[in-house]
């Protein structure tokens, strides 16, 4: 039953408003990658671009909780780019989100829709080093995690 509301909410959103969110996120990411040191932005608008699409039953992770390594974009320089980002675009486009987020709350059917805008908002803010999975797959991994990071 989730798995099908989820589909049917893909579905809705897709085709009120998702396949635009998408491709003005993959735009922003062709513009990232023309400038060659952008190229890291460019990646993770490609990733939350696709995100954008179907955001029902997915959640964003960082890629050190979800693969247990850390690399390079969840490291120091991971940091840096998402304190770059955040500086230059990532606060106007999180406030958008949020923007949406609050008409769709107006009626209560727009509630799980709200919701997407939210967490969209929250990748918007600091996209470097993360990816998006499963929800199931995600929790688990952040469980995994959290339990790692308690043994002593």
């Amino acid at each position: 039953m989730r798995n099908t509301l989820g589909c049917l909410g893909n579905i809705i959103w897709f085709l009120l408003g998702g396949i635009w969110m998408g491709l003005a996120w993959w735009f922003y990411g062709l513009l990232c990658f023309i400038s060659i040191v952008g190229i890291p932005w460019g990646r993770a608008c490609f990733v939350i671009g696709q995100f954008a699409f179907f955001p029902f039953g997915k959640m964003p992770v960082s890629r050190e909780v979800l693969t247990g390594q850390p690399d390079i974009g969840t490291g120091i320089w991971g940091t840096v780019g998402n304190v770059i980002w955040l500086l230059l675009a990532g606060i106007w486009i999180a406030l958008q989100h949020l923007i949406w987020a609050f008409f769709c709350a107006i009626t209560i059917i727009g509630i799980p829709f709200a919701w997407q805008h939210v967490k969209l908002a929250g990748l918007a803010l600091c996209p470097i080093g993360k990816t998006i999975v499963p929800a199931d797959v995600a929790e688990a991994a952040e469980r995994a995690y959290a339990e790692k990071r308690m043994r002593p």
